[in-house]
């Protein structure tokens, strides 16, 4: 699994699925990693080599020796939070400039983590086989990088690229949309906005991590994936299973779609305050991402029916505080 020979690279290591996909391979083995990212890592892992740099410029960077394989991880993603030009910015040029450094190097294996906004909003039910349709800055900008890693891989007939196109993911340190319904779960009450059938693709780190290892381990010269369960679970199927297992007296109540958007244009000025009330995050929860991960299932690594057993893992691995 890991190399022989040779530095792993992880740009943006010091990220949520970095710093997690880092433990991982230490764990399998790996003896030289390296990990490139413009931010502190919350925790430092032993073993491992922090490098401050920023993908937008890597001119003038290099790693002593060899390297085996590139993970590029490094990405500008939070929506709502950023300028529409940071997403091109940091997305593209990262990817620019972490495929010359792998041309430098003569690397000839590269990880990419993409994401299933470029297939756009929709009701509609997504496969690898969709034609992407991006409409968010951050989808087009994942959309034009796949597309700077697929140039990298034509040039050489021994290179190898994986591009995985996360869903939501979840678990320890994500402080994202799962860690926001964790928090809503604990003050007892959640509201659906509108609507309880939006289905939800959702990953746990774990498992994303152990599918991009598998597919990278496989020695293809190609693989495309969507990382994400099979289930199609919808809002209401998450909260359900949330609740079952870890939040027993939590009340589910409805309300109108235009009171709820009212509320949180109302609340919009505090939104940095912490409280994840916003009107392009209500609008997340009536959109459907209903993406399925066909390439898992052809290769029999879809299981179903693994969301409770991700949110047991998700709790034991923070100590019961989902966050």
């Amino acid at each position: 699994m890991t190399s022989a020979s040779g530095t792993i690279v992880v740009f943006g290591g010091s990220g949520f699925i970095g710093s997690h996909l880092i433990r991982t391979l230490l764990a399998r083995g790996a003896e030289k990693i390296v990990s490139v990212d413009r931010r502190a890592p919350k925790t430092r892992i032993n073993d491992v080599n922090y490098i401050d740099a920023d993908v937008r410029d890597l001119s003038a960077f290099d790693v002593s020796g060899p390297v085996s394989t590139i993970y590029n991880l490094a990405a500008v993603h939070t929506t709502p939070g950023h300028p529409t030009h940071e997403y091109y910015e940091t997305n593209i040029a990262g990817a620019s400039q972490i495929t010359a450094f792998a041309r430098r190097k003569g690397v000839r294996e590269i990880v990419f983590t993409s994401s299933i906004s470029v297939y756009g909003p929709g009701e509609e039910t997504k496969s690898e086989s969709s034609v992407p349709a991006p409409e968010s800055a951050y989808g087009w900008s994942k959309w034009l990088a796949e597309g700077i890693h697929r140039d990298w891989l034509a040039e050489a007939a021994d290179r190898r690229l994986v591009i995985c196109r996360p869903a939501v993911i979840f678990g320890p340190g994500e402080g994202g949309n799962f860690t926001r319904l964790a928090k809503l779960m604990k003050k007892g009450l959640f509201v659906y906005p509108g609507r309880r059938d939006t289905i939800k693709a959702c990953f746990y780190v774990d498992d994303l991590i152990d599918a991009l290892l598998y597919a990278k381990d496989l020695g293809r010269p190609y693989v495309l994936f969507n990382g994400c369960y099979s289930d199609r679970y919808t809002l209401e199927q998450i909260v359900d299973t949330f609740r079952s297992q870890h939040f027993p007296k939590v009340r589910t109540v409805m309300i109108p779609l235009w009171v709820v958007l009212g509320a949180a244009k109302a609340l919009r000025p505090f939104s940095m305050l912490g409280l994840g009330i916003h009107p392009d995050r209500v609008m997340k929860l009536v959109r459907s991402t209903d993406v399925v991960p066909n390439w898992l299932e052809a290769e029999g690594k879809a299981a179903r029916g693994r969301l409770p057993s991700a949110f047991e893992r998700w709790s034991s691995g923070s100590h019961g505080s989902f966050v």
